[in-house]
């Protein structure tokens, strides 16, 4: 379904309606911030937990942080997390070659990066999307859409049927909502796979350490609290197909057995399989408007990359605080959610989140070819400091 016809005003004088379909990051922050404007939101998400127990950790980045601080959360983040500010390079056997200080891209007032066990975001996120007074619908996808000159009809899994002014797809990279709206960009593998588990951190981790060679591409680890961590190895991508999970933890095991430095200690608490988590590193750009008539991407949905710059999440927020603030200004300006208002949404969160992307590929192909002398610091260092003017 591709609609691009030009929308219409809200009801005059009513209350303007959206649906979000999907509760990650992108969607629960969206939902909190639209809610705060006054807009009545709908949030759906297919897993009935609502992600709250998947994952092991997450790297986040100063500008994610200033999210986070907008949304009403960065206390609880900074309670839940572990802040550091720099980022060391060791060698395969553990020794240090350099240490970096992190840019802080959210301002001298936030730390440069903090780690945390991703549930313990998802759930202080799920906790502020409750509390803001969003009807949320757990195990619910969104069967059909069905698009006319003031709205959308959508059909629920359950049944059910609603009326909205606005739909946003905030359902992740192999987004349902983006094939229903007739835009065919999909995800490509990068020729890469990451191995990741949460492990209890050793006495000596207090920033991210990353190794790169050995057997595999990197080995590297992050504080996600004072008792944790998150532990990463990566490599290049083999048939998911040809792996049994119940070999997952000797697959990692295998991998990062010749890693010195604390990686001994870590190695002990790879033991379960059902804690090690493998995927694909995967590209998406969506180059073309993130919008078809009143349906429209954020967050994972129009674009993801590989974690080499741990800039995912941080995209996926910004996108969220962008079409908020335009929406919500338009509704307290008496303006329109037209196409002009969606196309803006895109034309400003393009060039940055393809700067994004585009780094973040560039890192990784440059490992993949083997190139030892790319001057990965400074494409760093560049990207870094355009992210810390605000979106």
């Amino acid at each position: 379904m591709a609609d691009n016809r030009t929308l219409s005003q809200p009801p005059a004088g009513g209350t303007p309606t959206v649906l979000v379909i999907g509760g990650g990051a992108s969607g629960n922050a969206l939902t909190i911030l639209l809610r705060r404007a006054g807009i009545a939101v709908d949030l759906i998400e297919a897993k009935p937990d609502w992600n709250a127990t998947t994952g092991s950790g997450i790297t986040l980045q100063g500008n994610a942080l200033r999210v986070l601080r907008e949304l009403g959360v960065w206390e609880q983040v900074k309670a839940s997390g572990y802040a550091f500010g720099s980022l060391g390079v060791t060698t395969p056997d553990g020794t240090v070659l350099f240490v970096a200080e992190d840019i802080q891209t959210g301002g001298e007032d936030l730390p440069a990066t903090l780690g945390m066990q991703r549930p313990q975001l998802q759930q202080i996120l799920i906790d502020t999307v409750r509390a803001s007074g969003a009807d949320v619908r757990l195990g619910t996808t969104a069967e059909a859409l069905e698009q006319d000159a003031d709205g959308v009809s959508v059909r629920f899994s359950d049944g059910s049927e609603g009326r909205y002014d606005l739909v946003i797809g905030a359902d992740g990279v192999n987004s349902a909502t983006r094939a229903a709206i007739g835009i065919t960009d999909k995800p490509e593998p990068t020729g890469m796979a990451i191995w990741r588990i949460a492990a209890p951190r050793p006495e000596s981790v207090t920033r991210t350490d990353l190794a790169y060679g050995g057997p595999a591409y990197i080995a590297g680890y992050c504080p996600t609290s004072e008792n944790t961590i998150y532990a990463y190895v990566v490599e290049g991508c083999r048939d998911r197909a040809s792996i049994d999970p119940a070999t997952y933890a000797d697959e990692m095991r295998r991998l990062v057995q010749s890693y010195g430095g604390v990686w001994p200690e870590i190695t002990e608490h790879i033991t379960d399989p059902k804690k090690v988590n493998y995927t694909w590193f995967d590209r998406l750009l969506v180059e073309d408007s993130w919008h078809r008539g009143r349906v429209v991407l954020i967050g994972d949905a129009a674009h993801c990359c590989p974690p080499t710059m741990a800039q995912g999440a941080a995209m996926s927020l910004e996108d969220a605080l962008v079409l908020a603030e335009l929406l919500s200004g338009a509704v307290a300006d008496g303006r329109d959610w037209d196409d002009e208002l969606l196309q803006a949404y895109h034309d400003r969160r393009i060039p940055r989140v393809r700067t994004v992307v585009e780094a973040s590929m560039q890192i990784g192909q440059w490992q993949l070819d083997g190139v030892r002398d790319a001057d990965m610091a400074g494409l760093v260092g560049r990207t870094m400091n355009l992210l810390k003017v605000r979106p």
